[in-house]
């Protein structure tokens, strides 16, 4: 082995091709400090490295490319770096270390959200809302400069005019410093974010108390809501409200309908990517049949039971026909009030709570006795059925 020189790298040939095609790469060792070497890429880069045993592995750890450093730069370095791994350190932990204390609010919250594999993009959208629309401007300080005094701050200046939205923006921000808590770490295998800010907020119950929302259509009000869904301009929307109503389905859910997903024959429909993951298969009521049986019959060739009238794909959202039905009602008519009425109507006429839940596809993981029994799509007709008389019923008084 050569000493590795400045005339001696100039003279190296580049690697040869191998078998498969592609270049190889060569590496050549330093004849006068073992562990010292050079290695040559494909495309003629020269990068010098440091290769020892560090904690009983075999490990190499860069240095820099050749350019960038001379070889007598490259040697000093490569002394230091050996000098250091006898006493104990490892020089890629420490790098590593550097660059996790490094780590920006920005690049953590990404990572977060890339190594949360079970996010929604409903879930990430909400996310993405409350960090670009509240901690915009922290997104380039470092996690470890994040304090307590600054979190608590940041919450009360929201919570002058949001008091939810600060809170949904400090369980998103808690939620990535606890990812960062469990991911980045120092040379010594301890975490570099030691603390969670955010639990002061916990501490001194400093969190905003948010009342449930508890509206709904009332029985009196459904001959109104009626009325206003009738004068909507597209008549897809109108039925697609009908259909929240007559379900209890979120609204996600029941745009998001397909015809695949609907068996006339079986008078079933499945919405197979649910809240909590699991498919929820629902039998239609005759009013529900009678409503898609229309629909297939006026002769559609999108795959979405409710398309956009005006864009490709399912509806999307369509706020301004809900709030012209709450103008017609002469209230405010929210989506999720459908689901809020369908509930107390079927808790109204003493449905079964497990046949509830099956209908609402609620899961308990406390509840042991709900893991035992089996939901059949047919026991839920009666109690379907049910919610729909009394709808029809009221809506005509």
């Amino acid at each position: 082995m050569s000493k590795l020189t400045k005339s001696y790298i100039d003279r190296l040939p580049l690697p040869k091709v191998g078998s498969n095609g592609k270049p190889c790469q060569s590496i050549y060792r330093d004849g006068a400090l073992p562990g010292f070497g050079l290695l040559v890429g494909s495309g003629g880069t020269k990068s010098f490295f440091v290769e020892t045993r560090i904690s009983g592995k075999v490990r190499r750890v860069s240095i820099g490319k050749y350019g960038h450093l001379t070889p007598v730069q490259a040697r000093i370095k490569a002394q230091e770096l050996l000098g250091s791994i006898v006493l104990g350190n490892d020089p890629s932990a420490e790098k590593q270390a550097v660059a996790a204390k490094a780590t920006t609010l920005g690049a953590a919250f990404e990572d977060y959200l890339v190594t949360r594999k079970d996010l929604k993009p409903g879930t990430i959208k909400n996310y993405r809302k409350c960090v670009d629309g509240c901690l915009s401007d922290w997104l380039q300080i470092r996690l470890i400069d994040i304090t307590k005094d600054m979190v608590q701050k940041r919450h009360s200046d929201i919570g002058k005019t949001a008091p939810a939205r600060a809170n949904n923006t400090m369980r998103v921000l808690r939620a990535v410093f606890n990812h960062a808590l469990a991911k980045y770490e120092d040379a010594a295998g301890k975490p570099v974010i030691t603390i969670n800010p955010v639990e002061r907020i916990s501490r001194t119950r400093a969190w905003y108390p948010i009342e449930r929302r508890r509206t709904l259509i009332k029985p009196h009000e459904l001959p109104a809501f009626f009325k206003a869904t009738q004068e909507l301009a597209y008549d897809v929307t109108r039925d697609y409200i009908h259909f929240l109503l007559f379900t209890g389905l979120r609204k996600s859910e029941g745009a998001s309908l397909k015809w695949s997903n609907v068996s006339l024959e079986d008078r079933t429909f499945t919405i197979p990517d649910t809240k909590n993951r699991e498919p929820h298969t629902l039998p239609l009521s005759n009013y529900l049949f009678d409503l898609l049986k229309q629909r297939k019959d006026e002769g559609s060739d999108s795959v979405w039971v409710f398309p956009s009238p005006m864009l490709e794909g399912p509806l999307r959202d369509p706020k301004q026909a809900m709030a012209q039905v709450g103008e017609g009602m002469g209230k405010h008519v929210t989506f999720h009030d459908l689901r809020r009425t369908f509930i107390t109507i079927a808790e109204s006429l003493d449905i079964p709570a497990y046949a509830l839940k099956q209908l609402l596809n609620h899961r308990n993981p406390n509840d042991v006795t709900a893991g035992y029994i089996v939901a059949d799509v047919n026991r839920l007709r009666g109690p379907m059925s049910q919610i729909s008389l009394f709808i029809i019923k009221n809506s005509r008084s």
